[in-house]
This record gives structure tokens, sequence and C-alpha cells, in this order.
């Protein structure tokens, strides 16, 4: 019997860094989607079906706040999960975002590849494959 992996929308306009986390998430069994900005993201998800979505907050054309607005006002993606990755954490009231927002979680850059898998896999409730 075989299952389709999980699809991840990564939305980062660093291409090293949106690099990293598809080598990080394929391994561990996600099939991922890469957006260099927020519309592209947008379209991506417009075309595709995806479980989660990790943006970056600063990108080209659309923010990870905005794309995740426009995400919720979806009726299709109003209950998917996103993960915002932003530089300016210190800088944004990160709580209430996540809580108009819908965030599931938030990482501030630099941060861990493998600890961002490891909150992926928590919230998608399935551990696939090894993060070795």
């Amino acid at each position: 019997m075989s299952t389709t992996p999980q699809r991840i929308l990564v939305a980062e306009d660093n291409a090293a860094l949106s690099r990293v986390l598809q080598f990080t998430l394929t391994k561990a069994g996600y099939e991922v989607l890469q957006a260099p900005d927020g519309n592209v993201a947008w379209d991506l998800a417009q075309e595709q079906h995806i479980d989660l979505v990790l943006t970056d907050q600063q990108m080209p054309m659309m923010t990870g706040t905005e794309l995740c607005s426009r995400l919720r006002s979806s009726e299709r993606y109003a209950d998917t999960p996103v993960v915002l990755l932003t530089a300016k954490g210190l800088e944004m009231e990160l709580p209430h975002l996540c809580k108009e927002l819908g965030i599931s979680a938030t990482f501030a850059k630099p941060f861990s590849p493998s600890q961002v898998l490891a909150t992926v896999q928590e919230i998608l409730g399935k551990k696939i494959g090894s993060a070795n």
C-alpha cells in the first residue's frame, strides 16, 4: 500500500535557506514545493493541495503574514497549518499574529532546520522516515 507524501509549501526568498529546508524536509519523506515570493506561493497553493505552509515573513511581492491572511480567507486553506520564519521576531507582535492568523509556530532566524523539521512533524502528526 503506497501513500502519498504530505506536501509542504516553502515560501522563502533566500535561495540557500530554501534549499536547506527542501533538503531537510525531502529527506524526512515530505514532498516540497518552493516559492521565491508570496505571489508564487499563492499561485502554487491554488494549483496544488498543500498540507502545511512554511513561509518567510519578509518576501518580495507579498509578505508571509499577507500570504497567511489570504490562505485563511480561502475555504480550502482556512485550517492549513502555517509556520512563520522571520528575522524580525523581536520587532513583531508574534503572539498576537499567531492568534489572529492561526499561525501554528514561529521561528526566528537563524534557526535549526532539524528543529523546524521536528515542529513540522509534530504539527502534521506523522513522523516519516528519519532525520539522520
